[in-house]
């Protein structure tokens, strides 16, 4: 099962270090972190830590090579 695409462009947000979760699943309505929203499905949130406080680019349309952070693969998906 692929997860839904939550959005077609990076979330760039400056991050405090600390431990996080990662949507994987798309369903979130606080994207990119999860908010519980996969429970009864397939996925689970991916933790991540953060060690530098700076802004970073989150993945939002689920199909990074580099998740949680934006690749760039939203520029490939279209319409269809």
């Amino acid at each position: 099962m692929e997860a839904k695409i939550a959005g077609t462009k990076s979330i760039p947000l400056e991050m405090e270090v600390g431990d996080y979760y990662y949507c994987t699943c798309g369903e979130s309505n606080n994207q990119p972190f999860c908010d519980g929203s996969h429970k009864g499905t397939e996925f689970t949130p991916q933790k991540f830590t953060i060690t530098e406080k700076k802004k970073y680019a989150f993945c939002s349309c689920k199909r990074s090579e580099k998740e949680p952070f934006c690749d760039g693969s939203h520029k490939k998906l279209t319409n269809d």
